[in-house]
């Protein structure tokens, strides 16, 4: 028999029943019934339940070890019976009774519960997060994770991509956040950087011909955290290729996410063709350029008809309304409610009125409307009794932001909203440029390595502000997962829209001369997208958090509390890389 296993604790099934096994795990749980004790035996694959009889060897060597210490096992697979099957484990019609314990690895008393949520806060589950992993939940999404990944690599071999690798260490890039950057022991003073993203590599790998290209790809950006993001470094499926139009990108990854979300989700729908929704379109009927469209409300703007109200406090500014229908059951606290959470989202209120039966409104706002006011809502909103319509009021960014959450909350609390179901969007036709409200210049919105729609002419005819590109996002039930975009690999196109943007010829030479000393060597149309990999398997998993999908990750504040990272290096290194280190000042005391 071998040393340490004939069987993993998850295979053993009722036609093992009077087989001699031998099983090696962690001590999961322990129950003492009279005397008999039951041990769940816990491994990667499985859990199965240990029986040892009083007065045995086993009884008394398992009576006395923590939780969590891993040992081996000797036994008989004996049935259940009938009455005591257990049907939530596959294990769960046997049982081994135990002959034989060893000890391979004793533990100390645990910081905190594995067989149970026992509510321990993240900082301590990070700290030991190699404990926090043993938990079943945290085990199935990293092996969920493993399982996406296998999958991902699959669908693009299988659509004829290839896996290629890109530079970790290498110059700056111009992404947008911030390098994380590794000091030059050779070249004293410079400094390599860990990539935000493989941009120019990939891009350059198709104009040395590899056509279609792909990687798992490991990201680096100083960035701070959020819910979706983890600080530091992140996963995605990079791809490029070459000889393509914006569709063709989307053929490609439509059918890569329909496959993974169906394969994955738990039987959750995935809804297909992903429709196509113009930037401006996004933000006027849905506030957000990554709409949730599980919500089946729009947003409608009604500034038009109150631009000569009496109605004073819409007047003159922009203002959306949102038309909820089958609110007559609806109470007080429904409005109310919407009005707290409109607040919390950064509003002064939220008005509202109601549809009554003869289409009369009522409300806190409907006295300073007009009968005029009341038949253009109507018409504009499509009303009937039983509506009931909240409207935000401001500049656009700011409407935009309230009344996008207030339209996927109303729809939650109205019953207007889609459970179980991946409902994916494109968002295409990006602005190339936006003017900056402070100082008025005239800056890249986006990616400035995107093609402008109308190329060259475009840029030389247009008013810049209303230059689309070929850029695009592809959104999940209102998670971002990935930009993309039809790049810009004509030179005298990349000058054109830099210098719109206020940069010279010399200064785009300086920052990107690698590829535009490529684009001048016979570069073939391309574009791409890389879909993050940690927000996909968010999303597939169900948790609310990205650091539940990861591993090891970085907490809230860019620290590996487990390996004790970010750490400080003793001065005979810091010589060696020619570095001295400039600490912040402590605050000096306010004076009495």
């Amino acid at each position: 028999m071998h040393r340490y296993r004939s069987h993993t604790c998850g295979e053993l099934r009722a036609a093992d029943v009077d087989t001699d096994v031998r099983l090696s795990g962690w001590l999961h749980n322990r129950r003492d019934l009279g005397g008999i004790l039951f041990i769940d035996l816990r491994d990667h694959h499985g859990l199965v339940q240990l029986v040892a009889r009083p007065g045995t060897a086993a009884n008394e060597a398992l009576s006395h070890l923590t939780k969590e210490t891993v040992v081996r096992v000797d036994g008989k697979v004996m049935s259940r019976g009938a009455d005591n099957v257990n049907p939530e484990l596959s294990t769960g019609e046997i049982e081994i009774e135990v002959t034989e314990v060893e000890v391979l690895g004793a533990a100390e008393q645990i910081p905190f519960t594995i067989n149970a949520d026992d509510g321990v806060n993240e900082e301590r589950r990070l700290e030991y997060r190699f404990l926090d992993l043993r938990r079943e939940r945290m085990h199935r999404n990293i092996m969920l994770r493993s399982a996406v990944i296998s999958a991902i690599r699959q669908k693009m071999v299988a659509q004829g991509f290839n896996e290629l690798a890109t530079p970790i260490l290498s110059a700056t890039s111009p992404e947008g956040a911030r390098d994380f950057l590794v000091p030059s022991r050779l070249h004293a003073g410079k400094f390599y950087a860990l990539p935000q993203a493989p941009q120019q590599f990939k891009q350059l790998l198709m104009i040395a011909g590899f056509d279609r290209y792909f990687q798992i790809a490991p990201c680096f950006r100083d960035e701070d955290a959020r819910a979706d993001r983890s600080p530091g470094e992140f996963y995605q499926l990079d791809m490029e290729m070459s000889f393509v139009e914006q569709e063709d990108v989307f053929q490609v990854i439509e059918k890569v996410m329909t496959e993974l979300f169906e394969e994955f989700g738990n039987g959750r729908h995935v809804t297909s063709p992903f429709p196509r929704i113009p930037f401006r379109e996004a933000m006027l009927k849905y506030g957000s350029d990554k709409p949730d469209l599980r919500a089946k409300l729009e947003l409608v703007d009604v500034s038009a008809v109150f631009a000569d109200s009496g109605f004073k406090a819409f007047a003159g500014k922009h203002v959306r309304a949102l038309a909820v229908p089958d609110t007559a059951g609806q109470s007080r606290k429904f409005f109310d409610g919407l009005g707290e959470y409109a607040v919390e989202q950064g509003a002064k209120g939220l008005a509202w009125v109601r549809v009554g039966e003869g289409g009369e409104l009522a409300g806190p706002i409907a006295k300073f409307l007009t009968e005029e006011d009341v038949k253009a809502l109507t018409e504009a909103l499509g009303l009937v009794p039983g509506h009931a319509v909240f409207f935000g009021a401001g500049d656009f960014d700011e409407v935009s932001k309230i009344m996008g959450a207030v339209r996927v909350e109303a729809a939650k609390r109205a019953g207007h909203f889609e459970e179980n179901v991946f409902r994916f969007c494109w968002i295409v036709d990006f602005p190339m440029f936006e003017k900056d409200e402070e100082t008025g210049k005239i800056e890249f919105s986006h990616n400035p390595f995107s093609m402008p729609q109308g190329g060259l002419e475009a840029l030389n005819t247009m008013d810049p502000l209303d230059i689309l590109a070929w850029q695009y996002d592809i959104v999940c039930n209102g998670t971002e997962l990935s930009s993309g975009a039809i790049r810009n690999h004509e030179p005298e196109v990349m000058y054109r829209a830099f210098e719109i943007a206020g940069y010279s010829n010399e200064d785009v030479e300086r920052e990107f001369g690698g590829m535009l000393r490529a684009f001048k060597f016979g570069a073939p149309p391309h574009g791409g997208i890389a879909p993050g990999v940690d927000r996909i398997v968010m999303l597939l998993a169900d948790e609310p958090n990205i650091r539940e999908t990861i591993a090891f990750p970085l907490n809230g504040n860019a620290q590996d509390l487990l390996m004790g990272a970010p750490s400080e290096v003793d001065e005979s290194r810091l010589k060696e890389l020619h570095l001295s280190l400039r600490k912040p000042q402590p605050a000096k005391p306010a004076a009495k």
